[in-house]
């Protein structure tokens, strides 16, 4: 099991052992006040409660392990509903151990939830809002943090049917393979040398479209989204792509079918998911994401697309969240709050490697000089034969920020 792992569940286990020791001390607590503070509540109160305290430490660490804690609404709905489950079992535990039949106790067991269990449910929800969150977050982002401090950067090699890889807006030309190596190699440099760190997918020679490793992942932070590609012959490569994720220790949840999705299609600028709507990437796969992230504080924007394979293909954004594109492969720049338009199609493809360095194709010269007039510095790379299948830089890695 990973670091990251492993400090997620030692966060969710602390987070779990507060919260259940703050409801028994809270309702001990509560009668020890209302019976003139007689030290022999403790003695009888505490067994009491103490079914219903190891069930809660139980269920405040499953939602722990979920991520419940995440969010403070989240939170509250693990609270309520782990404090009150944990109450009316573990009651009804302590009832048939002390010979009640089952079914003259469900009413009396209902009873309690407004009665004797009542201050333990109050205290349990508001440790799971308040203290529990506060614990998950310095053990557990401490080591997301550290994840997204090493700039890792998801690629894969090209395979050796390269050539074979689909096209589906353009006419098909050679692909030149030993070339497309080079500049694969080429592309890879262009990264370490930016201070990314790449992490190589196993190579797969069978799956032509590989290298275009974007399509099978999508990163926000420590949260791995695998796709489901909407091109029937790409969704074999997700598998070693998620091994490769789940080696770094990163959170991995998924798009299944119906749905699908292209991580081609996915541009993030800050909080604001833009999806492309279009031939790889079906409702159902953006309603699934759009699930997926709302917790998080992500609000995902659908953007209808018809000129061209993904969103990506006809848009993506400097790293001051302006969106840049070629106007004739963008279906309406107005759904983005800024729109630059760019001079070349390849010159719409930028690849953010720092808050002031982008990395973009040598296929867009005059759009390198536009982007370098706005005080960034560009990085260009040639992608020839990467282009021949509708590929640009931004298909030929994935960086986990």
């Amino acid at each position: 099991m990973s670091s990251l792992r492993l400090r997620s569940l030692g966060a969710s286990l602390v987070a779990a052992v507060a919260v259940a020791l703050i409801a028994l001390v809270g309702a001990d607590l509560a009668f020890f006040v209302g019976n003139a503070q007689n030290p022999q509540v403790f003695t009888a109160y505490s067994p009491y409660f103490l079914p219903a305290t190891l069930l809660l430490f139980v269920f405040a660490a499953v939602f722990g392990i979920v991520g419940a804690y995440r969010r403070w609404y989240t939170a509250l709905i693990a609270g309520v509903v782990g404090a009150t489950l944990a109450a009316f079992v573990g009651t009804g535990i302590s009832a048939l151990g002390a010979g009640i039949a089952l079914d003259a106790m469900l009413a009396p067991l209902a009873a309690t939830l407004l009665g004797n269990n009542l201050i333990f449910i109050i205290a349990g929800v508001l440790a799971s809002v308040t203290v529990a969150r506060r614990i998950y977050a310095a053990l557990a982002s401490d080591a997301e943090e550290e994840v997204l401090r090493k700039r890792y950067a998801l690629v894969r090699r090209p395979a050796a049917t390269l050539a074979d890889g689909l096209v589906t807006h353009i006419e098909r030309s050679p692909v030149d393979v030993d070339l497309a190596e080079e500049q694969w190699e080429s592309y890879l440099a262009a990264l370490t040398g930016a201070g990314w760190d790449p992490v190589e997918v196993d190579t797969a020679d069978d799956l032509a479209d590989s290298v275009f490793v974007e399509d099978t992942v999508v990163m926000f932070g420590a949260l791995a989204v695998i796709t489901n590609p909407g091109a029937e012959e790409r969704v074999a490569e997700t598998e070693a792509v998620e091994a490769t994720v789940r080696s770094l220790g990163i959170e991995v949840l998924r798009i299944a079918r119906p749905g699908t999705l292209d991580g081609g299609d996915v541009l993030k600028i800050g909080s604001t998911v833009y999806v492309g709507r279009g031939g790889r990437t079906n409702s159902d796969g953006i309603r699934q994401l759009r699930k997926i992230l709302a917790p998080r504080g992500y609000s995902v924007v659908a953007v209808p697309i018809t000129k061209v394979l993904h969103l990506k293909s006809a848009v993506t954004a400097l790293p001051d969240g302006t969106v840049i594109g070629y106007r004739p492969l963008v279906d309406d720049p107005f759904v983005f709050d800024r729109f630059l338009e760019m001079p070349e199609p390849a010159g719409a493809h930028v690849v953010v490697l720092a808050d002031d360095t982008v990395l973009l194709a040598a296929s867009a010269p005059e759009s390198a000089r536009l982007i370098e007039g706005l005080g960034y510095r560009v990085i260009s790379v040639d992608i020839s034969e990467f282009e021949k299948l509708e590929g640009c830089v931004t298909c030929l890695s994935v960086r986990v920020r």
